[in-house]
């Protein structure tokens, strides 16, 4: 009768063919040392200035639907009001992932990658949050390669709350548009027995310009800018 095959023996013999315990062990130690070298390095320089323009990348090995022109990214930026600047700016933490995947490229380019960048609400690059940002690396020529992605998506209403402050125009139209809703809610007969065409207007006319000076005031005192000035602005009162 033939007896079962343990597995568990089988492969312990195969291990001990490489060698004995202490020289296995001596093996996986200097792996592991080797591996928490690499995440250092990579933490450190994903926290530090860099002006990489490019990578060694073997484009062979690119996905192309991670490629991305900087007039896309620019054109995301404006529309739903994010910041894409070194990855030295941001406060959050990057998760473990994304150093995997940093590992994981350069182990396949045979690259060291540098010149991070990161898209993310202005807010990420002073203090921790929980929204969506995307971590990029240049390639050259102004394109970029996405790298990983964590985070929640942004609320789908983002685009419309942005779209105001894309310029001076769509804020004054917005401005407008709420100082005719207020007027709509002022009483009737409020400044005189019997409401007129024109003195509705002449209403409408003081809510923009109560408006108009809150919104001023506001933009001037916390510093805010348009969208297509502080998309990769490093400052906060760009």
């Amino acid at each position: 009768m033939l007896g079962k095959t343990n597995i568990e023996n089988l492969l312990r013999k195969a291990r001990n063919k490489r060698g004995n315990e202490s020289q296995i062990l001596a093996q996986v130690e200097e792996i592991l040392r080797q591996d928490q070298l690499k995440e250092e390095r990579i933490s450190e320089t994903l926290g530090s200035k860099n002006n990489a323009y490019r990578n060694n990348f073997n484009f062979d090995l690119l996905e192309t639907s991670n490629i991305f022109h900087i007039d896309q990214i620019k054109q995301i930026c404006i529309d739903y009001r994010l910041r894409f600047l070194d990855s030295s700016y941001f406060k959050g933490s990057i998760p473990q992932e994304a150093i995997s995947k940093i590992k994981h490229l350069e182990a396949a380019h045979n690259t060291s990658i540098t010149g991070f960048k990161i898209m993310a609400p202005s807010r990420l690059f002073r203090l921790e949050d929980k929204d969506d940002p995307l971590l990029f690396a240049p390639i050259g020529n102004d394109y970029f390669y996405l790298i990983h992605k964590w985070g929640n998506d942004l609320h789908p209403l983002r685009k419309l709350f942005a779209w105001p402050f894309k310029n001076i125009v769509n804020l004054g139209l917005v401005v407008l548009a709420i100082s005719y809703l207020v007027t709509l809610m002022v009483p009737e007969g409020l400044f005189s027995k019997k409401s007129t065409t024109a003195e509705f207007w002449i209403i409408n006319f003081f809510m923009f310009k109560c408006l108009a000076s809150i919104v001023i005031f506001y933009g001037f005192a916390l510093g805010k800018n348009f969208n297509p000035a502080i998309w990769k602005s490093k400052y906060f009162n760009a």
